[in-house]
């Protein structure tokens, strides 16, 4: 059974730049098999409905401004998956095709330094925005079939992202921004998921984990996809800039 992963994907300057939350992506690739093809939901694509991409040859979608020219000369030319989203399609029941998006950031920027060949087909599912927490797990429980058929379900977003309080000069995170990190990965580790649903629980910290719930909402997928069973293996367990998580998962069946 393929593994589910969410991963922080933080600034787009992650792309260009190594440093130990490259590294930290890197090492899950090693760790675990290498998919078939992967299903992508990011954080950058946020739609009104649930939007499956079945572009043979999707673009690489520069979602970003104001950041160095290097940046918007990246391509991350990976083939399609078309079967994939037809049978991602089949599975969720009321998603649409929509190929007008692409791979976006939160993809691309993760999985160059993943898999740097660009040689695993990858299909985008958008974030449906009308949906509760709980409604966005249930979707991810539709998909836990593909996790027996080799595609990897890859989440990416970030526990924690306030763009508002962005502090450049911090190298870590601010006490909130910390204590809520920390309460989403403690209920993660002892498997409350229904904690992690219900994340006003963690009290002040939750009003400023994030002001739209875009990048969390990633980790919701994901966790509807992973089985009570599997064992949680935490990367890049910080905080950076003072509003960003930069804290990613990978849930996989445990060894016999």
């Amino acid at each position: 059974m393929m593994p589910v992963i969410f991963v922080g994907h933080g600034s787009p300057m992650n792309a260009v730049e190594e440093s130990d939350f490259t590294s930290g992506w890197k090492e899950i690739a090693e760790k675990i098999p290498k998919p078939k093809a992967i299903l992508a939901v990011s954080a950058h694509w946020f739609t009104e409905d649930t939007r499956v991409q079945t572009a043979e040859n999707p673009k690489t979608v520069h979602d970003f401004y104001g950041f160095p020219e290097e940046l918007y000369r990246i391509e991350y030319p990976v083939p399609g998956a078309p079967k994939l989203a037809d049978r991602v399609m089949g599975l969720v029941g009321s998603a649409i095709t929509d190929n007008s998006w692409g791979i976006d950031h939160g993809t691309w920027s993760v999985l160059k330094w993943m898999y740097p060949d660009a040689d695993i087909p990858v299909c985008q599912m958008s974030i449906n925005r009308r949906l509760t927490p709980q409604e966005m797990f249930e979707t991810g429980q539709k998909l836990k079939p593909l996790r027996n058929e080799g595609i990897l379900i890859f989440g990416s977003g970030n526990v924690v992202h306030n763009l508002r309080l962005v502090n450049f000069s911090m190298n870590g995170g601010y006490g909130w921004a910390e204590e809520f990190d920390a309460y989403i990965r403690g209920k993660i580790l002892e498997k409350d998921f229904s904690g992690v649903l219900n994340y006003k629980q963690a009290g002040d910290s939750a009003r400023y984990a994030f002001p739209t719930p875009e990048h969390f909402d990633p980790l919701l997928y994901a966790l509807g996809a992973a089985e009570q069973s599997d064992e949680a293996a935490v990367y890049n367990a910080t905080c950076t800039l003072g509003s960003l998580s930069m804290t990613s998962y990978v849930f996989s069946t445990p060894e016999e």
